[in-house]
């Protein structure tokens, strides 16, 4: 944390700097990103191929912070690659120098009460500023529930989540711990498990998104991590995806029914192609050998089909392939989504969710006494450290440290 106060605030007290808060293009790549921004090339080619792929995983959308001398002259900018690692791009001595860092974030705990008077959606949307966390919930019961049919006016809804902030604004997707809901004097949970899969009040997991394994017989070679510090280069990886070892020429098959988004080459993931699902996922499937035939943008494939082979291309050491799974554009572990069948709790597993689910209900009876009221969420604004015109300080030393933090 210190480290980071460093690098942003000082130059701003001293300097009489800016930062501004920006938004990644569609369509922009690191090396577009460079060229816009005057900065040299050899900051991506430079790199080594994890790194090079690294830079790959930024988002369409995702705000990222830019800082400026007191001349409009780009000193710094940190970008997000997901809610644990950024890229750290600085001036230094003359040119520019590439690091990834670890991202200083909060985690919080919020929970509120809802009566419906419209849906759940609507009404989770106008109490907490959030579709974000309406879709969670809504999520978590479509599968099991029918609100259309069974819902009524005044019915009580709680939900109880997490979520990392940044730069003191929510940062990532919400996520649900515990949600209830009442329709038509009928109570209805939906509880996150210790092995991070949710279950009903009876122990039974909640089907939702399934994925199956992309490639048959293979050995993992590689598993996912937003973030890893690597003990003998001194710096901080990222891995988002699972590596399935196997032969050149082995099928690799669609995790899930959807829609082709891209398939084509990239310098990082060689033969790519990357197929949207429901839900807001979306899965990626790299250093293909080559596609099968047929296989392009636009064209629907089922779960379990073929699409490509694999191989070695890109960035890649050996034969195998990098499954990567994203959340509406945020990676997630593959591992917590990829099973066969869902799962109903036995023994001892079933003891430990019992104890969970009790502290969990009565945390959820403590906030429908009191009514618990949601938390809205305000949107990030860019934020000037410096009158432009008189380029004058306008916060105190205090107020800049907190705001960097």
């Amino acid at each position: 944390m210190v480290r980071i106060v460093v690098l942003i605030a000082l130059p701003l007290m001293l300097f009489a700097a800016y930062a501004e808060n920006m938004r990644w293009k569609n369509g922009e790549t690191f090396l577009t990103f460079l060229e816009a921004n005057k900065m040299p090339q050899s900051l991506y080619y430079d790199l080594d191929k994890e790194d090079q792929k690294l830079t790959e995983e930024i988002i369409t959308g995702v705000e990222y912070q830019v800082l400026f001398d007191a001349n409009n002259s780009l000193e710094q900018v940190l970008i997000p690659v997901n809610d644990e690692l950024q890229l750290h791009l600085m001036r230094k001595e003359g040119t520019f120098a590439f690091e990834a860092l670890p991202i200083i974030s909060e985690l919080r705990r919020d929970a509120f009460v809802v009566k419906i008077e419209n849906s759940p959606y609507i009404d989770i949307t106008n109490a907490t500023g959030s579709s974000r966390v309406a879709q969670s919930f809504v999520n978590g019961f479509k599968n099991s529930l029918n609100f259309r049919r069974d819902l009524r006016k005044g019915d009580p809804l709680v939900m109880i989540y997490t979520r990392k902030y940044r730069l003191g604004k929510p940062f990532t997707l919400p996520r649900l711990e515990v949600a209830m809901i009442e329709m038509r004097g009928k109570r209805h949970y939906l509880y996150l498990n210790s092995d991070e899969r949710y279950y009903n009040e009876k122990g039974n997991e909640v089907e939702g998104f399934l994925l199956a394994r992309p490639v048959r017989n293979a050995r993992v070679s590689s598993g996912f991590t937003k973030r890893r510090f690597h003990p003998i280069l001194k710096r901080y990886r990222a891995h988002l995806g699972i590596d399935y070892a196997a032969r050149r020429g082995t099928p690799i098959m669609a995790a899930g029914s959807g829609k082709i988004i891209f398939a084509g080459y990239t310098r990082g993931y060689g033969n790519l192609t990357k197929i949207r699902h429901k839900d807001g996922y979306m899965t990626l499937y790299a250093h293909q050998k080559s596609f099968k035939r047929g296989i392009g943008r636009g064209k629907y494939v089922k779960k379990g089909q073929v699409i490509g082979y694999v191989g070695t291309t890109g960035l890649s050491t050996g034969p195998h392939l990098h499954f990567g799974l994203y959340k509406n554009g945020r990676a997630v572990n593959p591992a917590r989504v990829v099973q066969v069948s869902t799962n109903k709790l036995k023994a001892q597993k079933l003891k430990a969710f019992k104890e969970l689910k009790a502290e969990l209900d009565d945390e959820i009876e403590l906030y429908l006494e009191v009514e618990q009221q949601a938390e809205q969420v305000t949107l990030f604004e860019n934020t000037c450290y410096v009158d432009p015109d008189t380029c004058q300080q306008i916060v105190s030393k205090e107020d800049l440290m907190d705001e960097t933090l």
